[in-house]
């Protein structure tokens, strides 16, 4: 039978988060508690009391994956979106602002979530001055997401779906994780993962490496969750993620990325940036353009091109997703948008 031609490019599955940024020096995180650079889960309580203490922030609709679908849209991709919000004012605001992006959102949100404790969820981020971020992600509605939210009809409609290694946290939330990648394969489309961060990689690496190995065809990582995960050197752990699936991103800062498909190793360089100002979502953008360009069908070097320009654009200003269309930025950098 004839594999229909998908209608989305990249639909993404995550924790459908608000996000709250405000600047900070490092003695703040010290009096808080927090180690600088990681995300760490908090209860209703803590997420409070940190907001309470956080120099004046802005709000922006976040969510690692959510952050990815926005950036596919602002590249003039076809996206979509599976996440919990709850019925209320942030579900209203990261509702609003994903559909805004061009992308598609009809999870159905939590009833009643405010009056039991489980509004939309929302993570404090404190940014330093060279742009580091700590987050703290009180998960709430998020993490009521289910086996029941995913549609595989729609899954099943989009070349890639991109899955968020955060969603490896709470059990429910991994049993859907696990059903959106085996509708994927059932309607023969590619399963993308996401390491999140080193924390998540700590605490999970046996599960981490049975559904890479089981589940994954492509896997997006940073070089401190690559090292996390097979705890070996940089060559050592790309060559091991290589031989598990069938392309592997690794993003290296400043140093760009390396992009690799067997035994084929594609370096692209850091596209410049006059100022570092906030390096949230830095990855999920690097992601939407390297995802974009292989639901395309671009080689891997114009893919990750794509990914390390996106990257580029949202790291120069506050905030996880994109200030500038992403489709004229490409244009005219002279980038590569379709095969």
């Amino acid at each position: 039978m004839t594999q229909s031609a998908p209608t989305y490019d990249v639909i993404a599955v995550g924790n459908a988060i608000v996000d709250v940024l405000a600047p900070c020096q490092p003695a703040f995180l010290d009096a808080q508690g927090l180690v600088a650079g990681s995300m760490q889960l908090v209860d209703a309580e803590r997420s409070a009391s940190l907001y309470a203490a956080m120099a004046p922030g802005v709000e922006a609709s976040g969510g690692s994956a959510g952050n990815t679908v926005a950036g596919v849209g602002s590249f003039g991709g076809r996206a979509a979106y599976i996440g919990k919000v709850a019925d209320d004012q942030l579900g209203g605001v990261f509702t609003h602002d994903i559909t805004a992006a061009g992308v598609h959102f009809d999870t159905p949100p939590l009833q009643n979530g405010a009056a039991t404790g489980q509004g939309t969820g929302v993570c404090m981020i404190n940014v330093t001055d060279d742009g580091q971020r700590t987050m703290c992600t009180f998960l709430g509605a998020a993490n009521q997401l289910t086996v029941e939210d995913i549609d595989a009809d729609l899954i099943g409609a989009s070349a890639i779906v991109y899955l968020e290694g955060y969603l490896f946290d709470p059990a429910p939330a991994r049993a859907a994780f696990e059903a959106a990648a085996a509708a994927a394969h059932a309607a023969g489309r590619k399963v993308a993962i996401t390491l999140s961060d080193s924390f998540v990689v700590n605490r999970w690496r046996a599960e981490l490496l049975q559904f890479i190995e089981a589940s994954a065809d492509i896997v997006l990582a940073n070089e401190a969750e690559l090292a996390a995960l097979f705890e070996t050197d940089f060559d050592a752990a790309a060559d091991r993620l290589a031989a598990m699936v069938e392309v592997a991103a690794v993003t290296r800062g400043a140093d760009g990325s390396v992009v690799i498909a067997g035994e084929q190793r594609v370096k692209v360089a850091a596209f410049p940036v006059d100022k570092v100002v906030d390096t949230t979502g830095a990855g999920d953008q690097y992601a939407a353009g390297l995802l974009l360009g292989l639901a395309r069908g671009l080689s891997l070097e114009d893919a990750g091109k794509l990914g390390s320009l996106a990257a580029s654009e949202v790291i120069a200003h506050w905030g996880p997703r994109p200030m500038t269309t992403l489709e004229t930025l490409a244009k005219d950098k002279g980038l590569t948008l379709q095969a």
